[in-house]
């Protein structure tokens, strides 16, 4: 005999293949915002629009699906060629920063506001030690960045809840019909 009834692997089998599908269609939402940046006004204030996404979607998707999508893009990127270890080591940074502060301090829409200018400083600290340079030239540069996510996450989030539940809702429909 097992563990699980007969009609509970159907269920479940759906569930595994319903996050496998998501975790990767976050990966790659995450690996094409990434190589999108809209410029500054000055050089190296570029803003990369997978900063808010990346914030949206581990508020949503929770820590721990966010950062297996994450680590996708992130291998995906390195194949691709559009990233080296140096970029990959920063975006971990600012992953584990965002995340871990939301998934401490919950998804409300002020943790959201910050979690991602956090990530941000975080990882642009990480990068001065790395390349021992000085913090806050690296941090001022990424200030209109850190703007624009504080000012995208919180929309992108409740953009990302509402699919989420009506991909549920017809879901749960197809499965009772």
């Amino acid at each position: 005999m097992t563990a699980q009834s007969p009609p509970d692997r159907p269920v479940r089998a759906r569930r595994q293949v319903s996050l496998l599908t998501e975790t990767a269609l976050l990966a790659a939402s995450i690996t094409v915002t990434g190589a999108v940046k809209l410029p500054g006004l000055l050089p190296g204030t570029e803003f990369q629009l997978s900063a808010p996404l990346a914030v949206a979607i581990c508020a949503v998707f929770g820590f721990s699906q966010y950062i297996l999508a994450g680590m996708i893009s992130s291998i995906a990127g390195l194949i691709l060629g559009t990233q080296n270890l140096l970029n990959v080591g920063i975006a971990l940074v600012f992953r584990l920063s965002a995340g871990s502060l939301l998934a401490v301090f919950s998804t409300a829409w002020p943790v959201v506001t910050i979690a991602g200018p956090v990530g941000s400083t975080v990882a642009r600290l990480s990068l001065s030690l790395i390349l021992e340079q000085a913090t806050l030239p690296l941090v001022i540069a990424a200030l209109p960045g850190m703007v624009y996510t504080a000012l995208t996450a919180w929309p992108l989030t409740l953009l990302l809840r509402r699919v989420l539940n009506q991909a549920r809702r017809v879901t749960d429909y197809v499965i009772q019909r």
